[in-house]
């Protein structure tokens, strides 16, 4: 019998040639991107270069056409190293999902090779008072003859500032609620934009979140994506599209504590035995294994799901975030208690897969909102 749940030879392939990049090009600046809150460079260059940056723009605008499943090993790989670095193809995913889905070819072919070639996509939904609510938006565009204007702050924007390109929801009719939401693209160069100052944050400290703050944008039409009102709709099918990719980050920063660990265990010694022979030791890294590759079915079979647009996308794919995202903060957790003391310092990298983890739990919707998305669909068994 066939094995149904192996990777096919392709991506295993895959995997294989991102992890040697990840481990060469990005795990040694790591650290160091962590500890200088800076954005990390050279995994970006190191991206580009090898067609990584934004592999999932199909290939007539220039990408290599990465399926739903690729894209999630190569973020699993970079996160396994770094997990500021991992949020690099991850967000241009998320900022550019919206054009995917809604936008014309002559708007793909606008910005779509950019972003290819380096320009970054990042996305803005979220708002001081918008955060799991994410139809109370405040941001308004108006009509402005054949185009529209755009005023307002968007909260919590990954790579703000880092980005050229941002998908924008904004509400254009508040008398119809979530019905009068709008989507644009808004560049970085655009008159009237700017950017807060990056937060302090816990953990992913090397990818910027700033605010956005927009003052009489001028918009043409052409930077509508979809129809008028329906932006909050594409929104959330983006979403349905992304949350696959921070379960990839969890998946991805769980297998790289994990791995810190178990050579830890092999190697330190106490008692006149490594650490690794007392069944307390083998039974946390046999759980932290376990529950890793539970996960990782999970999400790739939520990547499967929506590569091919099945029905049960939003369900699958609110699970494989949740309990990956979950799984990997006890995983996280569970490396530094085997590291003990060692755990706690910078020496090893485990109290930063642990920072960088927790916020896996929190974006592109809380776990709390995860649960209430698989309630309202679950799927017929």
């Amino acid at each position: 019998m066939d094995n149904l749940f192996d990777l096919p030879a392709e991506y295993k392939e895959l995997r294989s040639s991102v992890r040697a990049l990840a481990e060469k090009e990005i795990a040694p600046f790591a650290q160091a991107v962590d500890e200088e809150h800076r954005f990390p460079i050279e995994a970006k260059n190191a991206l580009v270069k090898n067609g990584l940056y934004a592999a999932h723009v199909p290939t007539e605008f220039g990408g290599d056409g990465a399926d739903a499943l690729a894209a999630v090993l190569i973020i699993e790989e970079v996160a396994r190293v770094c997990g500021s670095s991992s949020l690099i193809p991850a967000v241009n995913k998320l900022g550019s999902v919206p054009l995917i889905l809604g936008g014309n070819d002559e708007q793909k072919k606008r910005w779509l090779p950019r972003l290819v070639k380096g320009e970054g996509f990042s996305y803005c939904l979220s708002e001081s008072e918008a955060g799991s609510d994410a139809s109370a938006l405040r941001t308004k565009v108006e009509r402005s003859g054949d185009g529209w204007v755009l005023n307002g702050s968007k909260k919590w924007i990954t790579n703000a500032g880092e980005s050229e390109f941002y998908s924008v929801i904004a509400q254009s009719d508040p008398a119809l609620g979530s019905k009068g939401i709008t989507a644009f693209v808004v560049e970085k160069s655009d008159p009237g934009v700017s950017f807060g100052a990056p937060e302090k944050k816990m953990g992913m400290r090397g990818s910027p979140t700033r605010e956005v703050y927009f003052d009489n944008v001028q918009l043409s039409d052409d930077r509508r994506i979809s129809e008028v009102g329906q932006g909050f709709a594409l929104a959330m099918n983006t979403l349905d599209h992304t949350r696959i990719t921070i379960a990839a980050q969890a998946l991805g920063l769980a297998q790289g504590a994990l791995d810190v660990a178990t050579k830890y265990a092999h190697e330190r010694h106490q008692f006149g035995k490594p650490i690794f022979d007392f069944q307390a030791v083998q039974f946390m890294l046999a759980d932290m294994a376990m529950n890793i590759e539970a996960a990782r079915l999970l999400t790739y079979s939520a990547a499967i799901k929506s590569e091919n647009g099945e029905r049960d996308l939003r369900f699958f794919s609110a699970a494989s975030k949740c309990f990956a995202s979950d799984m990997a903060m006890k995983v996280t957790q569970d490396a530094i208690q085997v590291l003990g003391g060692y755990g706690y310092v910078t020496d090893y990298p485990v109290e930063r897969m642990m920072r960088d983890t927790k916020l896996t739990q929190i974006y592109e919707g809380t776990n709390q909102i995860q649960r209430i998305v698989m309630a309202r669909n679950l799927p017929n068994s």
